[in-house]
Formats: C-alpha cells, sequence, structure tokens
C-alpha cells in the first residue's frame, strides 16, 4: 500500500517542527544566565535556534533524499530530463526567509527596548581617585579624569522601561591594556574585580584610556564596547550569586588574551560588608600590604613574568628553542 505524498508531507512536518522544538529549548549552548535581563536574551537565542534547526532538517533532508531517489542507476547512460524555472517555487524560498528575518528583527527591536537599548543617556564627566589594597588587580593610588564634551551622548543599554531613571549603584569601568579598572565613586573604592549586590540595578559608565575594549559577561548576557574619549552605559540586576569571567571581547592588542577579571555577585549584607572593608583599606595609608602595578608601564617580559613561571618557561627552555 503506497502512502499518499501529502500524509508523508504533513508527518514529515509534525516530526520537524517537534524535533526544531525540543532542540531550540535544549541545545545547552549558553552559560548560566546570571541577570534579570538574560531570560530575555536566552528566549530570542533558543527562537533562532529553533527556526534555524528547522531550516537545517528541511534543506538536508531535501539533499539526502535527493541524493537517494534521483541517483544514476546503474546501466543508466541517458541525460536527465531538462529541468526549467519555478518562479513560485523561486517566490516562495525568497519570501519565507525575507518573512523570517522580519519576524526575527521585530523580535530583536523589542527584546533590546525591554533591557532599556533605547534610553538615551548623557555622558557626564567622571574622576575616581583612591588606593587599593592587596587582592585587587591594580593597586596603589590611581588617579583618572575623564570629561567627554557635553554634547556626546552615552550610547548602551540603559534603564528599562519597568525600573526607574536612577539606578541603585553607579560604577565607572575603565578599560586599558590590558586590565579592567572599577571605580566605586560613591565610596571611593578601586577594584581590579567587579563586585555587585544581587538583586540591585547597577550602572556601568564605560571608558577606555587607549585603543577600544569589549566589556563581555558571558552570563548577563551583555557585551558593550569601551571607547576612548566616549562614555557608553549597561545597566543590569544581578540575580544568581557566584563568580563570573569579565572577558575583554575586542583584540585590543598583543596581550589581548590576558585582559580578564571576574564580576562577584553577593548578597546585599556581603557586598555592603566588601565595600566597607575596602573603604577602610583605601583610608589606610600603609601601603606595605598593597601592590602597585600598572599594565601600561611594565616591558613584554614584565608582563609575561608571573605566566611563564607557571608554566615552566625559563631562559634554559628558551636557549634550546632559539638553538
Amino acid at each position: 500500500m503506497k502512502i499518499p505524498s501529502s500524509i508523508v508531507t504533513l508527518i514529515a512536518g509534525i516530526v520537524i517542527t517537534l524535533a526544531s522544538l525540543w532542540y531550540g529549548h535544549n541545545h545547552g549552548l549558553l552559560p548560566a544566565a546570571a541577570s534579570e535581563e538574560a531570560p530575555l536574551v536566552d528566549g530570542l537565542f533558543d527562537t533562532m535556534m529553533t527556526i534555524s534547526t528547522g531550516l537545517f532538517l528541511i534543506v538536508e533532508g531535501t539533499l539526502i533524499i535527493s541524493i537517494i531517489r534521483f541517483r544514476r542507476r546503474p546501466g543508466d547512460t541517458t541525460d536527465a530530463a531538462p529541468v526549467h524555472g519555478n518562479i513560485p517555487l523561486e517566490i516562495l524560498w525568497t519570501a519565507i526567509p525575507a518573512v523570517i528575518v522580519f519576524i526575527i528583527g521585530i523580535y530583536s527591536f523589542e527584546v533590546y527596548n525591554s533591557m532599556g537599548g533605547l534610553d538615551p543617556m548623557a555622558a557626564h564627566g567622571h574622576k575616581m581617585e583612591a588606593k587599593v589594597t592587596r587582592g585587587a588587580a591594580i593597586a596603589g593610588t590611581l588617579s583618572h579624569n575623564h570629561t567627554p564634551p557635553s554634547n556626546q551622548v552615552a550610547v548602551g543599554v540603559g534603564a528599562s522601561p519597568e525600573k526607574g531613571v536612577n539606578p541603585e549603584l553607579d560604577i565607572n569601568v575603565t578599560g586599558l591594556q590590558f586590565a579592567w579598572i572599577f571605580n566605586y565613586p560613591d565610596s571611593g573604592v578601586v577594584s581590579g574585580e567587579l563586585h555587585v549586590p544581587q538583586g540591585r540595578e547597577v550602572k556601568l559608565k564605560i571608558s577606555a584610556s587607549d585603543v577600544i575594549h569589549a566589556f563581555w559577561v558571558p552570563q548577563f548576557r551583555l557585551k558593550q564596547d569601551a571607547i576612548p574619549g566616549q562614555e557608553t552605559q549597561l545597566r543590569f540586576t544581578p540575580s544568581k550569586l557566584g563568580e563570573y569571567p569579565v572577558i575583554c571581547a575586542e583584540l585590543c592588542g598583543a596581550y589581548h588574551g590576558g585582559m580578564k577579571t571576574r564580576v562577584v555577585v553577593q548578597t546585599p549584607e556581603e557586598f555592603d560588608a566588601w565595600l566597607e572593608s575596602q573603604t577602610q583599606a583605601a583610608s589606610n595609608n600603609n601601603l606595605n600590604q598593597a601592590v602597585a602595578v600598572n599594565p601600561q608601564e611594565m616591558s613584554a617580559a614584565e608582563f609575561l613574568a608571573p605566566y611563564s613561571e607557571k608554566i615552566g618557561v625559563n631562559p634554559e627552555t628558551l636557549a634550546q628553542l632559539h638553538h
């Protein structure tokens, strides 16, 4: 008994749809979500994965079926039947991707808007000056002045429509070759790692002192360029306790790969205690417990020394390589 082609097509469509929906929500390609904004991005990503999986199965399935069904049989030396253009089919396979791209564009626009991406934010100058104690990536007295032109507008992800204009915590972020510096202007604390409280909205004012960098926390689903002379911003609310990597996602020099630090999401009580301890340490003039490090002023050998020691590189090894 031959099954009608319409039934076969219907069954194949159901199977492809179910497989696409399943994989689109069980791909496991994203790290753990650690901010309130992350589920919005995850929803968009899952939708794109669902559509991509369906298109992949349709295209590859058609190719495999065509290879098997229309293969040359043994002893067949005739020419294949001529194939002419099919205008309705060409319109169909052009219109479907166009509609998909249009829908995804609207969806992504709504996600960006929900996260506050369309909120115009005026840029303001800021100044940070503090001492940083042992445990931070950069310590000692640090002074940085950044006053962009008053007519510039900061770009980035601003306040979402559901939240107020003023965030609960402002942090100035500076990228330089090859480190991140985090300044808490209300307390005067400067740190080489980012500490934020769970459940409180945070605004990062991001700038660069040399070349373009990119501040990226995969678990927050947020990435923003740090541009010399132009302030950019990110606003988010951490939702999950833990430590997450902060990565520079823009090639910024020879040691771009080493420009990493971490963001520590703490309970509000732990964050307040950390900030208080850093404030007290910053006011302590005993610099015997502080280590001053400025990567900009280090030679290549000085910058790489700690890394080469850990992996066992020494002058004898280098001499053998050169020989």
